[in-house]
């Protein structure tokens, strides 16, 4: 279990059967310098995965950088090695409790109890969960927020150490992506070789690292307009860059710096992988970068700042083949994009690239395979396949598998990965002879799922000397009210000075009010960022502060048919609009998630109140059980099927697509039948052969004999009839007909000879002409077999539908 290098994941599988062959499955920690991906529709175990092997990685000493974009990853810092009913209490969900009819404190204990024969039923004593957790430096850090230990991004302009002489690329890629993304901040979306501003911003940058001097915001706004530079490329600056539009770019810069909301980005301890990955003791440490608060750009930002540095950072150390660190990124959608190059690609790509000489492995995960680029699945060597949503995805894998791995089964693998069930993987890696089948490990880390901002402000009280919160049920994974976030991190605000001159409130409608209606207790809000693609969809529109409410529902579908060999799992998500009460047939479908939303309310909102209960949670409940039923009669999985070849079209695939499936069917039956008829007919063809061949050289032998025969009586024949005409009183017709026999002596064998090999040579061409016109009439039916498809609908049952969401949303319009 603990064996040095090794990373137990979990338990070997027989993929026939699917029964746990009980060997214990891990990975070779040096494995993971080649990278690696996890990949897994929602539900799969992904994230449980993901979790157990960082927890293995810590074993090991293996300091961890965790970048966790939706929350889940602070589930690291809740280890609990007495497994008491007390420790889980503050951290299960009450909604939880309530669906499992129970009090908090009973479903806390029956948490407990699972954990703990889970746990032992693997083997897994709580001595290993103490270990853990004394051993490692656990951090949650919060960019941009104090409810975790904050980063000081503004303060991560410092000069690197490396040379500039040996390491310009590097330092430039560092420069370039901090330039984007920082642009991308302030709403300006900058081509680097185009852009006046990202080629300012870089300049000054650079001309201050090369000098040795370390940058804030602050003092990059006061160089933007002074800049220390005369020329930029072979223009004047002032030609190039004029000092108005300069003076323009400035205060869009001193803007941000001047928010409030921005005064967090510039606390805590700036970004320095050597910090973040080790205590000055020596200490390992897993620092989880916490980005499910932020914006789409800002999160954009960070990734990109930390990335930067770590290629900086690795730059700089001695080559090893040991796995020195790993950098694990939760869904990395949106990041390495195929068709895109947001600001935190580039460095993504060259730590893929770049980082394996120096000992640094990188583990992707993804729910989306489609959206991650070729470049990056080329370059990760162990694979981690789960449960795929959709056969693109399982496409998108594949492709990636082929192209990673290279030599690998790819038909054998689609179909491993189309049987695997909840928490089982497949592994492929270019370090091991052959694919495995496994079931994960149980993780000793308590998987509650994502952690709000108050919850890790409770965990990281004491990392910032602060008492701990009191101990509270932990509300359900997504923010549950519209009230304002209070960071427990700042200080309090007396009375005298919180007060603030009334300002005049503005008109209200009748139906308007500028407090968040009260909304029933576990039912989760949220409030729409109307940068979210389906935004328009819904009417929002981004310059307004009136929101509308909205019911949000995600319904989990299964189809299963066994005849058609159909069990596909997939996701119904629609936005319901309660300003006319709830109409379920008015649902508009959109693919939403957790970045689509905020936690809190634009600045001035206004509540449309909706003609719906909103306190009462029968109302909730009752919607979700009405889209559940809508669903059962109005949803059905379009497939097709060829009752002749008895195929069926898999879930995904197009009817063209599928036509072309049932041809290749149809041919290979075809090629079967066509070489049955070949076995039947083919031997009477090979004697038909055989006694042409032996009649043609009995021809040639009796035609050559007669020709012998015929010189030989034609000599002695020649005697006779002269002495005929010339030596006696014979008559004319005996003299020709003795003639004639001298000429036909062997006539009649030879013509019977070559009658015969007639007789065979027509009986082949018949047989021949009779093989065409079968296998024309074989090639005929089979071609229309595979033509002849119908549509199939394959239906749902109630129990196939599951209620996963139904929460408020507030849109502006």
């Amino acid at each position: 279990m603990d064996e040095p290098g090794k990373l137990w994941i979990g338990a070997g599988i027989d993929p026939q059967t699917r029964e746990r062959t009980g060997e214990p499955l891990a990975l070779e920690a040096p494995d993971l310098t080649t990278h690696g991906a996890i990949v897994g529709m929602t539900g799969s175990g992904k994230t449980g995965l993901a979790v157990v092997l960082l927890e293995e990685a810590l074993l090991q000493g293996i300091p961890v950088l965790a970048i966790d974009p939706k929350g889940d990853l602070g589930n690291l810092l809740l280890q609990f090695p007495e497994l008491s009913a007390a420790d889980f209490e503050p951290w299960v969900n009450e909604s939880d409790a309530r669906q499992d009819g129970v009090s908090v404190a009973d479903y806390a204990a029956k948490t407990a109890q699972t954990w703990k024969d889970g746990l032992a039923g693997q083997g897994i004593p709580p001595e290993r969960i103490q270990r853990l957790k004394e051993s490692v430096d656990f951090t949650i850090y919060t960019p941009g927020s104090t409810a975790g230990v904050p980063l000081n991004v503004v303060g991560s302009l410092r000069a690197p150490t490396l040379s500039w002489d040996t390491e310009a690329e590097a330092l430039r890629d560092e420069i370039e992506g901090t330039v984007t993304s920082l642009l991308a901040l302030v709403g300006i979306q900058a081509d680097p070789i185009s852009s006046r501003e990202h080629v300012l911003l870089a300049n000054l940058v650079e001309n201050a690292w090369r000098q040795g001097r370390d940058l804030d915001l602050g003092a990059l706004i006061g160089e933007v307009q002074s800049p220390p530079l005369r020329k930029l490329g072979v223009f004047e600056l002032d030609a190039f860059f004029p000092p108005k539009d300069r003076n323009e770019l400035a205060l869009k810069l001193n803007a941000l710096v001047a928010s409030p909301s921005f005064a967090a980005w510039s606390e805590g301890p700036p970004i320095d992988p050597a910090q973040l990955l080790s205590t000055e003791g020596g200490r390992p440490r897993c620092s989880i970068v916490y980005l499910a608060h932020l914006s789409d750009e800002e999160r954009q930002f960070v990734v990109t700042l930390l990335l930067s540095k770590v290629v900086t950072w690795f730059r700089g150390l001695a080559g090893t083949s040991d796995l020195r660190a790993l950098v694990y990124m939760d869904e990395v959608f949106g990041f390495v994009p195929p068709t895109a190059a947001p600001p935190a690609k580039k460095p993504i790509l060259t730590i893929l690239k770049q980082a394996r000489a120096f000992g640094v492995g990188m583990v992707l995960a993804t729910q989306n395979p489609v959206d991650l680029d070729y470049k990056a699945m080329s370059n990760a060597a162990t694979w981690l396949v789960g449960r795929l949503q959709t056969e693109r995805d399982k496409e998108r894998v594949l492709a990636g598998l082929e192209s990673a791995a290279g030599g690998v089964d790819v038909s054998a693998l689609g179909t491993v990965i189309g049987g695997l069930e909840k928490r089982q993987f497949l592994l492929q890696s270019a370090h091991e002879p052959k694919p495995a089948v496994f079931q994960t490990r149980w993780a000793m880390s308590y998987l509650r799922g994502p952690l709000t901002r108050e919850q890790i402000a409770t965990l990281m009280a004491a990392r910032k000397g602060q008492p701990a919160a009191p101990a509270v049920a932990a509300p359900p994974p997504a923010p549950a009210s519209t009230e304002p976030f209070i960071d427990p991190a700042a200080p309090a605000v007396p009375p005298a000075e919180a007060a603030a001159p009334a300002q005049p409130a503005p008109a209200l409608g009748e139906h308007e009010t500028p407090v968040a209606p009260q909304v029933a207790a576990g039912v989760t809000v949220y409030h729409l960022d109307p940068a979210a693609h389906w935004a328009a969809q819904v009417g929002a529109n981004p310059a307004s502060t009136t929101l509308h409410a909205a019911l949000a529902i995600r319904l989990s579908l299964r189809y299963d048919d066994a005849k058609a060999a159909v069990d596909h799992a997939e996701e119904w998500e629609a936005i319901h609009l309660l300003d006319q009460g709830l109409d379920l047939s008015q649902g508009i479908e959109v693919d939403y998630d957790p970045r689509d939303f905020r936690a809190e309310a634009p600045p001035g909102a206004v509540y449309t109140l909706p003609g719906v209960p909103l306190a009462q949670s029968t109302f909730f409940k009752q919607a979700g059980r009405d889209a559940q039923a809508r669903v059962v009669e109005s949803r059905s999985l379009h497939l097709f099927r060829n009752p002749a070849l008895k195929l069926y079209s898999r879930p995904g695939e197009t009817e063209e697509q599928f036509l072309g499936r049932c041809d290749e069917a149809a041919q290979r039956e075809a090629d079967a039948e066509a070489a049955k008829l070949k076995d039947r007919l083919g031997a009477k063809a090979d004697r038909l052969r055989n006694a042409i061949a032996d009649a043609e050289a009995r021809v040639h032998e009796l035609e050559e004999q007669e020709r012998r025969e015929a010189n030989r009586d034609l000599i002695a024949g020649a005697g006779a009839v002269l002495g005929a005409l010339f030596g006696g009183r014979r008559r004319n017709r005996d003299i020709a007909r003795a003639a004639e026999r001298v000429v036909s002596r062997g006539s009649d064998r030879t013509f019977q000879a070559q009658a015969k090999a007639a007789r065979a040579q027509t009986e082949l061409a018949e047989l021949e002409q009779e093989i065409l016109d079968q296998c024309a009439r074989i090639d005929a039916e089979w071609d229309e077999n595979g033509r002849a498809i119908e549509p199939l609908e394959i239906g749902l049952e109630r129990a196939d539908v599951k209620v996963a969401e139904v929460a408020l949303v507030w849109i502006p319009r």
